[in-house]
């Protein structure tokens, strides 16, 4: 028997590995001679570097970076041996690294996340996944452009200042130092909206206020954003405003899509496509994923849907395990997913319920495979 075993990862307990050791350990209990085949997955959010890292026997490469207000901090991304960086844009340009007080989407730059992309680089990256959940910015990606050799003009010819605001002053784009190596890169962008750049549904309308923008600035950043928008239509002779999906980030889907021919997907997708998911899952007599909470959300992106479908495709049975379940749950089970369980064994804080979900983990595991194995040997009578 092959068990695929797919989880994302328990947040603020285990990582997506730890998981599926802690799957393994349980089934192994009941089906030990069975095959295991373990692939951390994630959805493109918190957690996907690490899950990545984990399925590619990737290197976790430390860079000093400036964070969104340009202070120096250390940063990390992946190497993976077939030379695929992976990014995750929070760790240099997240709002996480913001206190409460110090966002302002108006002065915010992704200058750090370019700063990881050309250490890639230098290392020889060949391609780049980039994970742009998270961010402290409303800059269009000019930062990050920026530290790959973009200069922003304004009328005098002088560079204009870092963040979104300071975009209504560009009149020019100089390309001339704009890294080469970029043209040889293939970019993929781990992306699950649709906005625009601008307008009613753009980066600064919907996503800005949660990075500190009040009305006044939102008003204020989407017409720096338009404007900019139309100098890099000139400069380049496409126009990727109302792309779906440029809106991400605070616009860097738009930067990726203009500037770097980025390829916008849904990050379980594109995670699912890395670590070549389909292709265990042909053999596979059962899959079994996971997340640290299934509800109602989960049917929207999250990793279990995700894995779910791609499983359905070839009929094969799907085992949800979760630390949680919320009440809407059964939302799932027409979304591919066969049964779900929670591995909480008793009302308990918090806390102490994360403590303990490696061991619950296991107990629950086990007792899975133990009802699974009931249910082959009714089968077979």
């Amino acid at each position: 028997m092959k068990i695929v075993i797919a989880p994302d990862s328990f947040k603020e307990s285990l990582t997506a590995i730890e998981v599926a050791n802690g799957i393994e350990q349980g089934f192994r209990e009941i089906f030990p001679e069975a095959t295991y085949i373990k692939i951390p997955v994630a959805d493109g959010g918190e957690g996907t570097l690490q899950a990545l890292i984990d399925a590619k026997q990737g290197t976790l490469i430390a860079c000093e970076v400036e964070d969104p207000l340009g202070r120096i901090i250390t940063a990390h991304y992946g190497l993976t041996p077939e030379g695929l960086a992976i990014i995750e844009m929070a760790t240099a340009s997240g709002l996480a690294l913001l206190t409460t007080e110090e966002r302002d989407p108006r002065i915010t730059t992704s200058y750090g996340t370019g700063e990881l992309i050309k250490d890639a680089l230098n290392r020889g990256a060949k391609s780049i996944m980039l994970a742009i959940g998270g961010s402290a910015t409303n800059d269009a990606g000019s930062g990050m452009l920026r530290a790959l050799g973009a200069r922003f003009l304004d009328q005098a010819g002088k560079e204009v200042e870092g963040g979104g605001i300071a975009l209504k002053s560009v009149v020019k784009i100089d390309l001339s130092a704009f890294d080469t190596r970029i043209e040889d890169t293939h970019f993929l962008i781990a992306c699950d909206v649709d906005n625009p750049l601008v307008g009613e549904r753009g980066a600064s309308a919907i996503f800005g206020p949660q990075k500190g923008a009040t009305p006044e600035m939102v008003t204020a950043l989407d017409e720096a954003l338009t404007h900019f928008a139309k100098v890099t239509a000139s400069t380049i002779g496409m126009d990727y405003a109302d792309r779906l999906g440029a809106g991400a980030a605070g616009g860097l889907g738009f930067a990726a899509l203009a500037y770097l021919a980025g390829e916008l997907l849904p990050g379980i997708d594109l995670v699912m496509e890395i670590v070549e998911l389909e292709k265990y899952l042909l053999e596979a007599d059962l899959v079994i994923t996971g997340e640290g909470k299934i509800d109602g959300q989960t049917i929207f992106g999250k990793t279990p849907k995700g894995v779910a479908q791609l499983a359905k495709r070839y009929h094969k049975p799907v085992i949800g395990i979760a630390g949680a379940l919320g009440g809407d749950a059964d939302a799932v089970y027409s979304h591919g997913i066969d049964a779900v369980f929670t591995i909480t064994q008793r009302p308990e804080a918090l806390e102490k319920a994360l403590l303990e979900s490696e061991r619950n983990l296991v107990h629950t595991a086990r007792n899975i495979a133990k009802l699974y194995q009931l249910a082959q040997m009714n089968a077979s009578q």
